[in-house]
């Protein structure tokens, strides 16, 4: 005794110290799980082994000259230190656990069947539990592995497959438990489980029908897991391009970003990207105020130490652009704005040229001109051998950027063409090719889901019509994917990249997919009809034009085209021309401009 009185506190200081090197003070109790328990094991085990080393080696032979616990004493405390460490943790974790059972019971919370994998299942059980995920409660899960039928998983079993919905909604009801919805794991989601039928199946059953979002990880952390309407974009027709988060953080990290077009739907995704990965200030230019002020709100309510400012701005105005950017003093530009419905440029095509033509041009100046590391340019697959306004204005655009690269590049840092920026570098011009964007305004997706609404038709241009499709988050992450490419420390020489968007999709395909998630049966409750092509329009988009090559650049997702262009003068001297035809408002001559620019233009000016 006299012994232990001196060597128990000394014990305790030392017990509190391997806790800490096992992250025992670190984890909530509420959270407790297996690795907690597997650290518990190690610290009890440490000190048990520590309890060995001292009687058996040091105070039986040295200083005490005999057993100060002995073996049955040791391995007693090794079992009773691990209850009481490990005890308290899963009691309190289990008392939570039923506190919110009842709760949820009490309150309004909705009786949800997950459909998917056990393992899949198991994610939004453990969100449930912890609750983070609020206002669900699981009656089961439905799971299209026959080895998972019969489990229970984490207390909740599963019912059946993806095929017995109807049965166990049935049986639920029958039992007093209604079924409220139906959350959907990701590998449901997948094409080949053809989920638009579960989806339709559950709406017709007056089921809402939900997705786990909120847990796609960035670089300043994971948003709050919640349930969200099942999207287009959930469906997409491909697998998604896995992105390299960190290299788009190494990219952004600390610098100054400005957008223009930073409130329509790719310019506000950049903007969110910015923030994201911890950008140090984002610009925001915007020529419309309502969209500046609800782009502004959207950014604001990010949890971020990004400074957010947004000015009303047309890059049309070619001495307010370069006061912005010189003011700003941006690192990086993002040009999104840009006038992108085909039919609307080809009508009113003056205000096509002018804002993708050159306000692009005034965009490029001004980025220079404020020593930017880079302009990214956002150009269209419609820019290759254009048939519309749209798609020529884009790809003169192309021409303009990439000619003055060329020429940045070709005289090197002692250029006169241009000033160094900050880093004594000169600045990058780029330009970002991809097609489509699911559910972006002005794409098909707001349209048919309108005509939805309304009973139909859903309307189709043609039954033959394929078109590229991306995400608005992909899209944004490999814009800038690809600027860090150009940007990189071997300041490589391509300036026109293009996205890989897989195979195209065919736009009825589309329509069908989007009228089954709403729980309707196409040609049958909605009807499709064809109203044909209109002017500016063609079956196919095509990434790389005939004279173009194309070359892999390491990174997925991005190829890197390799156009011919002509020098920057006479670059200069086709937009002269084509600021004169404007000005008289001469549209044949605007398109003769266009026909002798981008030889690969095949629009009429009739």
């Amino acid at each position: 005794m006299p012994v232990l009185l001196y060597f128990i506190p000394l014990f305790a200081l030392y017990a509190s110290a391997v806790y800490s090197i096992f992250g025992l003070y670190e984890s909530k109790w509420r959270f407790a799980s297996l690795p907690d328990l597997a650290n518990i094991f190690k610290s009890v085990t440490c000190l048990a082994v520590s309890l060995i080393v001292i009687d058996y080696v040091l105070a039986s032979s040295t200083i005490y000259g005999g057993f100060l616990f002995g073996k049955i004493t040791i391995a007693l405390y090794w079992c009773v230190q691990f209850m009481l460490l490990g005890g308290p943790r899963i009691a309190y974790r289990y008392f939570r656990y039923s506190r919110l059972r009842k709760r949820a019971i009490a309150t309004d919370a909705k009786q949800t069947l997950i459909m998917g994998r056990a393992a899949d299942a198991e994610m939004i059980l453990r969100s449930i539990e912890s609750g983070a995920l609020r206002k669900v409660w699981p009656a089961g899960i439905l799971s299209p592995s026959p080895a998972d039928q019969e489990m229970v998983v984490r207390g909740t079993r599963v019912l059946g497959t993806l095929e017995d919905l109807e049965r166990v909604v049935v049986e639920q009801a029958r039992r007093g438990h209604k079924i409220d919805q139906v959350i959907l794991t990701g590998g449901v989601l997948a094409e080949s489980v053809k989920p638009e039928f579960i989806i339709g199946r559950a709406r017709q059953l007056d089921i809402e029908v939900r997705t786990l979002a909120g847990l796609q990880e960035g670089a300043q952390g994971s948003a709050r897991p919640r349930v969200a309407r099942i999207a287009v974009e959930d469906l997409l027709l491909r697998p998604s391009v896995k992105i390299d988060h960190r290299r788009l953080e190494r990219l952004i990290q600390g610098k100054s970003i400005a957008v223009t077009g930073g409130g329509g739907s790719i310019g506000l995704e950049i903007c969110k990207s910015a923030v994201n990965f911890g950008a140090s200030r984002v610009l925001v230019l915007e020529n419309s105020e309502p969209i500046l002020r609800a782009a502004l709100d959207r950014l604001e309510t990010m949890d971020t130490k990004t400074e957010i400012d947004g000015r009303i701005a047309d890059v049309r105005d070619r001495n307010r652009m370069f006061r912005m950017l010189a003011d700003f003093q941006p690192d990086l530009v993002f040009h999104a704005a840009a006038l992108k419905h085909i039919q609307l440029v080809e009508r009113d095509w003056a205000e096509g040229v002018r804002t993708n033509v050159f306000g692009s041009i005034n965009v490029a100046d001004a980025a220079i001109a404020a020593g930017a590391r880079g302009m990214v340019m956002i150009s269209t697959d419609k820019a290759v051998e254009p048939v519309s306004v749209l798609g020529a204005t884009k790809r003169l655009a192309e021409i303009y950027c990439h000619a003055l690269d060329t020429e940045i590049l070709a005289r090197g840092p002692n250029s006169s063409i241009v000033p160094l920026n900050r880093k004594g570098e000169s600045t990058r011009l780029i330009s970002v090719r991809f097609g489509n964007v699911l559910a972006s305004n002005g794409s098909v997706v707001p349209r048919f889901r309108t005509q939805i609404e309304a009973g139909g038709p859903v309307t189709v241009t043609h039954p033959d019509m394929v078109r590229y499709f991306m995400t608005i988050r992909e899209a944004s992450d490999l814009v800038i994917t690809a600027s860090s490419h150009a940007l990189g420390a071997e300041r490589s020489t391509p300036s026109i990249y293009v996205l890989n968007m897989g195979q195209p999709v065919k736009i009825v395909e589309l329509a069908e997919r989007m009228i089954r998630l709403s729980g309707y049966e196409p040609y049958e409750d909605i009807d499709i009809t064809f109203t044909g092509l209109r002017d500016g329009e063609r079956l196919n988009e095509v990434l790389f034009a005939g004279d173009e090559s194309s070359a892999e650049i390491g990174i997925s997702g991005v190829v890197a085209a390799r156009p011919e262009c002509p020098p920057l003068a006479e670059v200069r001297n086709a937009l002269t021309a084509l600021d004169a035809a404007l000005a008289a408002d001469d549209r044949d001559a605007v398109f003769r401009v266009f026909k002798e620019a981008v030889p690969d233009f095949r629009g009429a000016a009739a």
